[in-house]
């Protein structure tokens, strides 16, 4: 069975929320091609409608929307998802991804494109992010130099 992480981003308030998918609520999410939509229901967001825009493998290696299928490919490309040439002309080649989710993914990525009727803020939990923890570790260990 396939687990991994939703990255539902609001464009809205500019915030991306992380919800872990496990067990039977993954299958839901597999088969479908970037750009489809899904019923929130199968992330917990009753009444929201996602739109896949991505995701990646436990390599990191990205989804590309314009390659058919769930395998990685190895791939001619000049530009786009997974390669930034530094001049023009330059062409590389590159293991990407196809369009669909596969179990073999530990990342997808959503946005949202119709609210349900509660904000999202209060359906997932908030957790505090790394770069939170951090700036906190700092202030401490700044205050304790000072005394």
């Amino acid at each position: 069975m396939a687990d991994f992480k939703l990255v539902v981003s609001d464009a809205k308030t500019g915030k991306a929320y992380n919800i872990d998918i496990t067990g039977p609520k993954t299958t839901k999410f597999v088969g479908h091609a970037i750009g489809s939509e899904i019923s929130g229901d199968a992330a917990g967001l009753a009444g929201y409608t996602l739109v896949i825009t991505g995701g990646s493998d436990k390599d990191g290696v990205p989804m590309r929307n314009d390659l058919p299928g769930q395998v990685r490919r190895k791939v001619l490309v000049s530009g786009g998802i997974g390669y930034h040439p530094k001049e023009d002309g330059m062409r590389k080649r590159k293991t990407l991804r196809g369009n669909e989710i596969a179990t073999e993914l530990v990342q997808v990525n959503a946005t949202i494109k119709e609210y349900g009727p509660k904000p999202i803020e209060e359906i997932v939990p908030k957790s505090e992010g790394a770069g939170k923890k951090k700036k906190a570790e700092k202030k401490t260990a700044a205050a304790a130099k000072k005394k």
